[in-house]
């Protein structure tokens, strides 16, 4: 057995984490949904979102019937939109494809829309006990600093190397939930303990065999990825009002926010008043710009610039794509988080 596997099973007994809401589970549906919801976020801010998504999506096949309308309005706030299609689309390809059960085998799993090798590995180990070794972000600075390697994790070499560390640690004997206890100790200790910025190393049972830890190299590992500064886009959003409702608008299935509800966007040179006009068959008031606001992706910078236009319009007839919505109402739909902030800041006070 591994030392690293030996310590971490030990040291999950009395420090890592039990009581979490998709534990003690071995519904792959619930399992899948816990890991896919923990990409790239926080356990503090999925279980609340978790909860929701069980009690009205209780099972693959209630997700696999839901329009995505209403998966992107649960999931409204949580960012990273494409793991909400993908795992709509995925669910519908499990019942069609494998009659509603869920595959049990990492390769199979990992075939599934918006599943890499690591959540694929980690849905087989919860959901069926089967021994394979995960490498998410976490994973990777434990083996980064315990094995002392040096460079980007993100580069080729470097991440073969990490999975070929991954695969010679896990646990070699097959006791009843083994390869369970360990990976959920490896995901606990990255998340608590051997964490980026403050790791709490005199609380680590891997302290003693860990070689950034004996060559003072802790904070140096792993490597951060070469810094290039992100370009920086401007946009308008048209905040149009009337009749206590918004216009809102669907974008396009793929891309940035894809079939998420937001008000029509245009850009910084373009002239308001004349845009609603011949596009929209609206006609409007002066403008009132309101604060901008910024909004960071992956690969770059959003400044979005609100401007609240009254319509004076008579009816409210909506052009194709569109609709009028209540301010209050649009909260319950998929809505991205700046279009939530905005709406919150401006829609449900006077302004409308």
């Amino acid at each position: 057995m591994p030392v690293i596997a030996t310590r971490l099973i030990e040291w999950h007994k009395q420090h890592g984490r039990h009581d979490l809401p998709w534990q003690g589970n071995r519904d792959p549906y619930a399992v899948w949904l816990s890991e896919i919801m923990l990409q790239q976020t926080q356990v503090s801010t999925v279980i609340p979102y978790y909860a929701r998504f069980m009690r009205e999506f209780p099972t693959l096949r209630d997700l696999a019937q839901a329009s995505l309308d209403a998966v992107l309005a649960l999931w409204s706030g949580l960012g990273y939109y494409s793991r909400a299609r993908n795992l709509h689309w995925a669910a519908r390809q499990v019942m069609q494809n494998y009659q509603g059960q869920f595959p049990e085998h990492r390769e199979l799993i990992q075939q599934l829309p918006g599943i890499g090798r690591s959540t694929a590995a980690a849905i087989a180990v919860f959901a069926f006990g089967q021994r394979e070794a995960i490498l998410d972000g976490n994973v990777k600075r434990i083996f980064a600093r315990y094995f002392g390697i040096t460079g980007y994790p993100g580069k080729p070499k470097i991440q073969n190397l990490l999975w070929e560390k991954a695969e010679a640690s896990l646990p070699t004997s097959y006791r009843s939930g083994e390869i369970e206890i360990y990976t959920q100790a490896l995901m606990d200790l990255g998340a608590t303990v051997c964490t980026r910025r403050t790791p709490l190393c005199d609380a680590c049972p891997l302290q003693q065999q860990c070689i950034a830890w004996q060559e003072k190299r802790v904070y140096q590992l792993p490597t951060t990825k070469p810094r290039k500064s992100l370009p920086q886009k401007e946009t308008v959003f048209l905040l149009l009002a009337q009749q206590q409702k918004l216009l809102l608008t669907k974008r396009p299935a793929t891309g940035i926010w894809g079939g998420l509800w937001c008000p029509p966007e245009i850009g910084t040179d373009i002239d308001v008043v004349s845009y609603c006009q011949h596009h929209l068959s609206i006609n409007v008031q002066a403008s009132v710009k309101l604060p901008s606001l910024d909004h960071q992706f992956t690969h770059f910078k959003l400044r979005i610039h609100p401007q609240l236009l009254h319509v004076v319009s008579e009816s409210l007839i909506a052009p194709p794509q569109f609709i009028w919505i209540k301010p209050s109402d649009a909260l319950e739909q998929g809505i991205p988080a700046p279009v939530r902030k905005l709406l919150k800041q401006n829609f449900l006070t006077d302004h409308v």
